[in-house]
């Protein structure tokens, strides 16, 4: 049996996407990350795997990177990597001009140093929409000058068993290859799409009989059986529930969104109300038969299909797909960031899985 691929997370985050590939039988050795509790949360859940604070606007940093795989005699496989570019996203103002947009060109030059096999880079889908793409045509053209053929594609999430409306690009780059990277055919459709309620109606509801929200506990146990494949996935590797801690709305919130029907926000409310919201995700109630809105970093916008509160850590969570024995550090704003921040295990280790096919053995 080879020796397995060698993986390193460039702007991981709690890893997400290096989930995926330790999931799909990667040896991931490295994250890195300026977040001090996302670190946390990456070195507890990614086996031997170390944890690196780097600044990597700075590139001279990319010296200690390059050490460090140099001190365990480790060659690099494949280098994966979200960073941030919020100049594409929608979720803020666009401006191509964002110093944080050249944040990726930190994965160019140790691509460039390391000569990896391969490299990942997931990011958000302005990148190819907006200004006719012009970010994704940086990214592609700066990788292709190092030696890389960088295909990128539009993923949607539920296509691929997660039960969330996420939309992100991923590029895939291949060394000194001709070839383009084939991206995984999607394993579900909308008919069989995985739901919120599919998702998470295993979890305890942190209501009391009385219908009273309350906090629970931090470790908990499950109250009823998985009852879906889904829930049983999430399930596998452990029998207690964490980082599934309440939040009690004020009583002006909770009256609001009692009276917002699941899959409907603050526009379904009586008019004398519509008025006092603006942020057009306000009082958005999931929808229990679809997969819920994509996760955001905790603007605290989004609600439990049934329940009176926004869904917990745990709950966000399993809409990213991250399984139940993956746990979050931090205090509670920081776990809600390192989730939505996150990309989908799932996702990551769906592409992992197919990038196999295209990676040379020990005897390359």
């Amino acid at each position: 049996m080879r020796k397995k691929f060698t993986c390193v997370d460039l702007f991981s985050g709690a890893g997400g996407l290096s989930r995926g590939f330790l999931d799909a039988g990667y040896d991931v050795v490295l994250g890195v990350d300026f977040d001090d509790a996302a670190l946390k949360t990456f070195k507890a859940n990614h086996g031997s795997a170390e944890a690196m604070k780097l600044d990597l606007f700075d590139h001279s940093n990319i010296d200690k990177i390059i050490k460090f795989l140099d001190e365990k005699n480790i060659k690099l496989d494949v280098l994966v990597g979200g960073p941030p570019c919020q100049g594409f996203s929608i979720a803020g103002p666009r401006d191509t001009n964002d110093k944080r947009n050249s944040l990726y060109l930190a994965m160019v030059k140790l691509a460039d140093r390391l000569k990896p096999q391969a490299v990942v880079l997931e990011n958000v889908p302005g990148m190819i929409q907006t200004n006719g793409g012009i970010g994704a045509k940086r990214i592609v053209q700066d990788f292709a000058e190092i030696g890389y053929k960088m295909t990128p594609k539009l993923l949607y999430a539920p296509d691929y068993g997660i039960p969330q409306i996420r939309k992100r690009v991923f590029f895939v780059g291949l060394r000194d290859s001709n070839e383009e990277f084939e991206f995984p055919l999607a394993t579900c459709d909308k008919d069989n799409y995985v739901t919120c309620v599919d998702a998470i109606d295993d979890l305890p509801s942190l209501q009391t009989e009385a219908g009273e929200i309350i906090y629970g506990d931090e470790i908990q146990d499950y109250r009823t059986p998985a009852r879906t494949e889904y829930q049983n996935l999430m399930r596998k590797n452990t029998k207690l529930v964490q980082n599934h801690i309440g939040s009690i709305p004020i009583e002006k919130t909770k009256k609001m969104i009692s009276l917002v029907p699941e899959g409907k926000n603050y526009k379904a409310l009586p008019e004398e109300y519509r008025g006092l919201y603006k942020y057009h995700e306000a009082l958005t109630r999931y929808h229990s038969q679809k997969p819920s809105l994509t996760i955001n970093t905790g603007h605290r916008s989004h609600f439990h299909y049934l329940y009176n509160r926004i869904p917990t850590v745990r709950e966000s969570a399993r809409l990213q797909s991250f399984p139940d024995d993956f746990i979050f550090y931090g205090n509670k704003s920081q776990q809600y960031k390192q989730v939505g921040n996150a990309v989908p295990p799932m996702l990551g280790q769906v592409i992992a899985t197919k990038l196999i096919e295209y990676l040379q053995g020990d005897d390359r």
